[in-house]
């Protein structure tokens, strides 16, 4: 029986500094890291990538987990993913004050696609984090919203 979605991956081409830009920008917190060599046949097998080598961190914020691998070998291509392309298009933090939280991350230097908008039962806004990938900022303004936050928050 599937319970439920425990974590998405994200590649990236240099860990150390995604890691740090995730604690500091977003609030993530390291929980675990590794890394494998390139004689780990299984999991060459498992990734589908034979003789990779990597590094890896596990980062969670509140019940989100995010896996995050920077391959040694081989090394990854970047491209410029578009929102219409497969595959996995960004990753939403729900926030309680998007308005805020756009200010504070534009103050950063987070570049966003627009400034935050929606409709009466929600306020959303795209941007991109150090390696270009889509985060999405959400807040739901609605009590009976039809996809409300499950997620509990943590203490301060």
């Amino acid at each position: 029986m599937i319970l439920g979605m425990h974590h998405v991956a994200i590649s990236t081409p240099d860990l150390d500094r995604f890691v740090d830009h995730y604690q500091r920008w977003y609030g993530f917190e390291k929980v675990a890291d590794g890394g494998w060599q390139s004689d780990n046949e299984r999991i060459g097998k498992m990734v589908q990538l034979p003789g990779s080598a990597a590094r890896y961190a596990m980062i969670r914020l509140n019940g989100l987990y995010v896996e995050v691998f920077q391959y040694l070998e081989p090394r990854g291509e970047r491209f410029e993913r578009r929102m219409c392309d497969p595959g996995l298009i960004h990753i939403c933090l729900y926030v309680d004050d998007v308005w805020a939280e756009y200010e504070r991350l534009s103050a950063l230097g987070m570049e966003f696609h627009c400034e935050p908008g929606g409709g009466e039962t929600m306020l959303a806004t795209y941007g991109r984090d150090c390696d270009g990938n889509v985060v999405e900022l959400l807040e739901v303004t609605a009590q009976d919203h039809p996809f409300p936050y499950l997620g509990a928050r943590q203490p301060a």
